[in-house]
C-alpha cells in the first residue's frame, strides 16, 4: 500500500495521518509551525514558498505545539540568514530556513561552523540548477553537491509526502546526534506540485519531536568556549575527534525512521529498492524523477523486462554498504544526476557509488563480499527542471540491456551524449483523467489548478498539480498540469497524454500545438466572447478542427472575462477570476465526478471549502466572489455540437 509513492506498511498505527493536499513546501511549513521556534531567512526561489508559509502563519498569531509564538526573521542576505539561525540555536533555539540555488552556496561558510559547533538544526532546500552559462532557478542538484562537504546530513525526497514526513525525521535524528540536516526536495518539481498527502497530526509531533530542550552554549551559569582560534598543535585533534560524534548520525537517522513507521506506518529506508528482487538492470537517483523510473520500471515489468528502481534516500551519511546490496547482483546500473561536472572523475552520486564497489571488491569490512562490479553508466537528467518522461527512462535502460559502449550519457536533449527514446508509452495509473491546460500570461490559471486539485482531493481522489513556472508574469505562453485517479500519481514529468485541454486564450493555438496528446473522445474548452457554437467553432484553426474531428473530441466554450469582469470584487481580481470559472466548467465536463455520489449543493459545499483554503485571508467577500464565479462557469459553458462540426467541413469540401 502507498500514498503518493510511499511505502505504508498495513497495520493499525497510532497517527495514520490527516488525508489533505498540498505542495511539498506547503507538507514542511505544516511541520515546522508545529514543531519550531523561529525561522530566519531570506527567500530565494523556488523555497521562498515555505519562507512566505511560515511568515504568514507567525503575522497571524500561531503559537507551537507548547503555546510559544512563532518568529520570522528576515535578514539581508542568505549568509545571513544561516548566521542569524546559528546565533538562535547556540542560545538553544530550535531553528530552520529555507534556501535554494545561489542562496545555498552562500551559505556555505556558515554551514561549517554550524556543524563544527555541533547545532541540531535543519534547514529545507528547494534544490535548484546554479548560474553556470546563464540563470535557471528551476531543479537542479548542483547547490545541494556544492555544501556536500560540510559536515551536514542530507535527505532527499521524491514528493510533497516524504517532504513533510523528512522534515520531522531530520529534526528528530538531528536532535538526536547533535548533528545539523538538509532536507532537500526538488525546486518546483516538488515544493509547488500539489498531491494527496497525509498530514501529520499535532499530536504526533508533539510526541515524536518532543518540547524545545536543547543546550544553550551562551548560558552564563554553564560558560562554554566555542569558535576559538586553535593552531597547529589543537586544530587536527578537535576535527579527527569529531569522528566519534559523526558515527552517531547513521543510528540516531535510523532510529528516527524506524520509530515514524512505527507511529505513522510510513517506512523510509537510507536507500529504497523498488522490484530489485530479481532485476537484471536498474536505474539509481535521488529526487523526484526517480519516482517516474519506479513507475516506467512497472510499465517494462510488464513488458517481461527484469528491471528495478534504486532511491538514494540519505546521501549524507552515504549509505555505501546498503547501495551495494542493493545493485550487487544486477548487470549493469545507470545512475541518473541533476547536474553535470564534466571535469570530474564522474558526477557526484555516480563516483561516490563507484568508490562504494572498489569498497567491497576490496573486502572493506561492513560491506557486502562480491566477486564482481555491474557495468556502471552515469548520466545527466532534468537540468534545470528539463522535461524527464518514460521515454527517456525506457531509452537508459535500453542503452544498458543493448550493451552499449558508452557509459555517460545524457536525457532528452538534442545532443551527441544524448539517447533516443524508443517510445513514450503513458504510465498514469489506469483510469487516471489529465488536463494540459494552456494560456498567456496565467489568467489566475496556475491557482485555478491547484484549487481543483483541492477539492478533488477533499472528494477522495489522488491528485496531482503542477504549473510549469518560468513565465506566467511575463506575459507569455504557460502551461499547467492535472491529473485525477484512484490510486498515487507517480509521473513527475509534463502531461503528452490527456483528456481535457482548456485553452484560456486563442492564440495558444498559434504559439505550438496545444492539442498534442489529446485522447480519443477528449475534451476542449476555449475561452471566447463569442455566444454561437458556429463563431467559435470557425475560431478555431483549420488543422486544430482537422485534429478534433479526428479523435472525436468536445468543443466546450465561454466568456470567462466577462463573468470574472462582473463578479469579481475589485478591478485588480478581475483577470485571475478568469481562470477560476475554468474550475467550474471542469466541474461540469469532467467524467471524473459524474460517478460521484453527491448532490450538486454537496459538491459546491466541498468547492467553498477549498477556495477557503485558498482565498479565506482574503475576506469573505472574496471567497463568495470566486464561488460565484465557479457557479457560472458551471451553468453557463456550452458545447459545440458535433453537426456544426462536421457541417463546417463539409461545406470547406464542397
Amino acid at each position: 500500500m502507498s500514498i503518493s509513492g510511499v511505502e505504508v506498511e498495513k497495520k493499525a498505527v497510532p497517527y495514520p495521518g490527516i488525508p489533505t493536499t498540498a505542495d511539498g513546501a506547503e507538507a514542511v511549513v505544516w511541520v515546522e509551525t508545529h514543531i519550531g521556534q523561529a525561522a530566519c531567512a531570506y527567500p530565494i526561489t523556488s523555497s521562498s514558498k515555505m519562507g512566505e508559509g511560515f511568515n504568514y502563519y507567525v503575522a497571524n498569531g500561531m503559537r507551537n505545539l507548547w503555546g510559544e509564538p512563532l518568529v520570522f526573521i528576515e535578514p539581508e542576505s542568505e549568509h545571513s540568514a544561516a548566521s542569524v539561525c546559528e546565533g538562535f540555536a547556540v542560545a538553544g533555539g530550535r531553528v530552520t530556513t529555507f534556501t535554494s540555488g545561489q542562496g545555498l552556496v552562500l551559505m556555505k561558510e556558515v554551514l561549517y561552523t554550524i556543524a563544527g559547533k555541533g547545532l541540531p538544526v535543519v534547514f529545507h532546500i528547494g534544490a535548484r540548477a546554479l548560474t553556470f552559462h546563464s540563470l535557471n532557478v528551476h531543479a537542479g542538484h548542483d547547490d545541494v553537491m556544492a555544501v556536500a562537504d560540510t559536515g551536514w546530513g542530507i535527505v532527499f525526497a521524491k514528493n510533497a509526502q516524504e517532504a513533510g514526513d523528512f522534515a520531522a525525521i531530520c529534526r528528530r535524528a538531528a536532535e538526536s546526534c547533535g548533528r545539523p540536516f538538509l532536507n532537500v526536495q526538488d525546486g518546483f518539481l516538488t515544493t509547488h506540485t500539489v498531491e494527496s498527502i497525509l498530514q501529520p497530526e499535532p499530536e504526533l509531533l508533539k510526541e515524536y519531536v518532543g518540547e524545545p530542550r536543547l543546550r544553550n552554549l551562551f548560558d552564563p551559569e554553564h560558560p562554554l568556549m566555542t569558535g576559538v582560534v586553535q593552531n597547529q598543535d589543537s586544530y587536527m585533534k578537535g576535527k579527527i575527534a569529531q569522528r566519534a560524534i559523526y558515527a552517531r548520525m547513521a543510528p540516531a537517522l535510523r532510529e528516527a525512521m524506524d520509530e515514524w513507521a512505527r507511529l505513522t506506518g510510513r517506512r523510509y529506508h537510507f536507500v529504497e529498492s523498488y522490484r530489485m528482487e530479481d532485476a537484471e538492470y536498474a536505474i539509481v537517483g535521488m529526487g523526484s524523477m526517480i519516482e517516474t523510473a519506479m513507475a516506467t520500471a512497472d510499465f517494462l515489468r510488464d513488458q517481461g523486462k527484469r528491471v528495478g528502481v534504486v532511491h538514494v534516500t540519505v546521501f549524507r551519511p552515504f549509505p555505501g554498504p546498503e547501495i551495494v546490496e542493493a545493485l550487487r547482483n544486477v548487470k549493469a546500473f545507470a545512475v541518473l544526476e541533476r547536474m553535470d561536472n564534466p571535469i570530474a572523475q564522474s558526477n557526484p552520486l555516480t563516483a561516490e557509488i563507484k568508490a562504494s564497489f572498489a569498497d567491497a571488491i576490496a573486502g572493506t569490512p561492513g560491506y557486502p563480499q562480491i566477486d564482481r562490479v555491474p557495468i556502471v553508466y552515469s548520466g545527466s537528467a532534468g537540468l534545470g527542471s528539463r522535461d524527464v518522461r518514460p521515454g527517456d527512462i525506457i531509452a537508459t535502460y535500453e542503452h544498458m540491456w543493448n550493451g552499449r559502449e558508452r557509459r555517460y550519457f545524457c536525457l532528452n536533449v538534442k545532443h551527441p551524449l544524448a539517447l533516443e527514446p524508443p517510445f513514450d508509452p503513458d504510465i498514469r495509473p489506469a483510469g487516471s483523467f489529465s488536463m494540459r491546460g494552456h494560456s498567456v500570461g496565467g489568467f489566475g490559471s496556475v491557482t485555478t489548478n491547484k484549487v481543483i486539485a483541492s477539492f478533488l482531493g477533499m472528494l477522495g481522489f489522488y491528485v496531482q498539480a503542477y504549473p510549469k513556472y518560468g513565465s506566467e508574469k511575463k506575459g507569455l505562453p504557460t502551461t499547467y498540469y492535472l491529473t485525477v485517479a484512484n490510486e498515487p500519481i507517480r509521473t513527475h514529468c509534463e502531461m503528452h497524454h490527456v483528456e481535457f485541454v482548456p485553452i484560456n486564450d486563442v492564440n495558444a493555438f498559434h504559439h505550438g500545438n496545444p492539442l498534442k496528446g489529446i485522447q480519443e473522445n477528449g475534451m476542449v474548452f476555449i475561452q471566447t466572447s463569442k455566444t454561437r457554437p458556429e463563431e467559435v467553432w470557425a475560431g478555431i484553426p483549420k488543422h486544430a478542427q482537422d485534429v478534433i474531428i479526428k479523435k472525436n473530441v468536445r468543443v466546450f466554450a465561454l466568456d470567462t472575462v466577462k463573468i470574472a469582469r462582473e463578479v469579481a470584487p475589485t478591478p485588480d481580481l478581475e483577470m485571475r477570476m478568469q481562470g477560476i470559472v475554468l474550475a467550474g466548467i471542469f466541474l461540469r465536463v469532467s467524467p471524473v465526478l459524474q460517478h460521484l455520489e453527491a448532490s450538486e449543493e454537496e459538491l459546491f459545499e466541498r468547492v467553498e471549502d477549498a477556495l477557503r483554503k485558498w482565498f479565506g485571508k482574503r475576506g469573505e467577500a472574496v471567497v463568495q466572489a470566486n464561488l460565484q464565479a465557479v457557479r457560472r462557469g458551471y451553468e453557463e459553458v456550452f458545447e459545440v455540437p458535433r453537426q456544426v462540426m462536421l457541417a463546417s467541413q463539409n461545406e470547406a469540401a464542397d
